[in-house]
C-alpha cells in the first residue's frame, strides 16, 4: 500500500504474534488464519484475528480459558443462499455448559467467563471465524 496519512490504519498482510507463529502449523491442520490486528500490528489497535475453519478438529483452544476483558467469537456459514446455515457444527463451552452451535453465531464473552474447549465437530464447508477482544491484545489466562 502506497504511504499516506491514513494508510498505516489499513492491514491487507498476516502478521501475527511470536506465540501464534508456534503453532501456526498445527493451526493450519483445520483452519487458515486470514489477517490478525492488535497493538503489535496497529499501534493502538485492539485485538481481532480471523480465519476460515476447514476441517472437523480438536482445535488448539482445548483448554479453558478467561480473559480479564469482554470478548466476542464469531462462527458464520459460506452460502450466501442461506447465510444463517452455518454449513457445519461447532462445540463450545461457556463456564460449565457445552453449547451446540449450528447457525451463524455470535458469542458475547464476558470478562472472567470461563470458555473452552472449542471443537469443530463437522465442517462441510468453510466457516469464517473471528474473536475480538477490547484489549490491547489477545492475553489468556488457561483454567485447568
Amino acid at each position: 500500500m502506497t504511504e499516506s496519512k491514513y494508510g498505516k490504519y489499513i492491514v491487507t498482510e498476516l502478521k501475527i504474534p511470536e506465540e501464534k507463529q508456534k503453532i501456526a502449523a498445527e493451526y493450519s491442520k483445520y483452519a487458515t488464519r486470514i489477517l490478525w490486528m492488535d497493538e503489535n500490528v496497529v499501534p493502538g489497535a485492539f485485538h481481532m484475528n480471523t480465519a476460515w475453519y476447514l476441517k472437523s478438529a480438536a482445535t488448539l483452544e482445548e483448554v479453558p480459558h478467561e480473559h480479564d476483558t469482554d470478548e466476542i467469537i464469531g462462527f458464520f456459514g459460506s452460502d450466501p443462499r442461506n447465510p444463517y446455515d452455518l454449513g457445519g457444527e461447532i462445540e463450545i463451552w461457556l463456564e460449565d455448559e457445552k453449547h451446540i452451535i449450528t447457525r451463524s453465531a455470535m458469542l458475547f464473552v464476558p470478562a472472567g467467563m470461563k470458555h473452552c474447549p472449542l471443537i469443530l465437530k463437522r465442517v462441510d464447508r468453510p466457516i469464517f471465524h473471528f474473536t475480538t477482544v477490547p484489549g490491547g491484545q489477545y492475553i489468556k489466562d488457561e483454567k485447568k
